[in-house]
């Protein structure tokens, strides 16, 4: 286990010694604010509207503003993953290391997990952002805390299964 932690923790600091995590961060970071602020601006309005015509409360928070969001995010993560992992082993052929990391007393399995979890941290950086936003939408506002855990979680999943795509495919 320690040799896949040390493998991701390179990994890691690959990411971040070069400029690609904060350009992927800062772009998700960008992309995602615009969505939930567009549809901030959206539920706001109509939530006015509703509350002019004297009716019913009818707008809910988890359905026309986190939802929506969450769905613009599997999109962006669709384009903005294959970024992280489209270099993890041609920058070990690049730089030469390659043959010193498949000569290691490491089997693949240690060097592919290892890989995957440094993607994956950075692709939890990546979410970590968006916590900014939520938050406020829980200093504000009153929405469900369950859809929002599931939503991340699915995210989560959703970004292990790109990422380990994105992996055989640079491999």
């Amino acid at each position: 286990m320690s040799n896949i932690l040390a493998i991701a923790q390179k990994e890691l600091k690959s990411y971040f010694a070069s400029p690609i995590a904060y350009i992927v961060i800062g772009m998700f970071a960008v992309m995602f604010g615009f969505f939930f602020y567009s549809l901030l601006v959206f539920f706001d309005r109509q939530s006015m509207q509703m509350a002019g015509m004297g009716g019913p409360q009818a707008v809910n928070i988890n359905d026309q503003l986190i939802r929506p969001v969450f769905l613009n995010t599997t999109v962006i993560n669709l384009f903005l993953l294959p970024m992280i992992t489209m270099r993890t082993y041609s920058e070990e052929k690049r730089s030469g290391t390659i043959e010193l990391l498949l000569t290691s007393p490491l089997t693949d399995f240690q060097i592919i997990m290892g890989k995957f979890l440094g993607a994956m941290g950075l692709y939890a950086a990546m979410l970590a952002v968006t916590l900014v936003h939520i938050g406020t939408l829980f200093a504000f506002g009153n929405p469900e805390v369950l859809p929002i855990v599931t939503a991340y979680l699915g995210l989560l999943l959703m970004g292990g299964c790109f990422i380990s795509l994105g992996l055989l495919i640079s491999s």
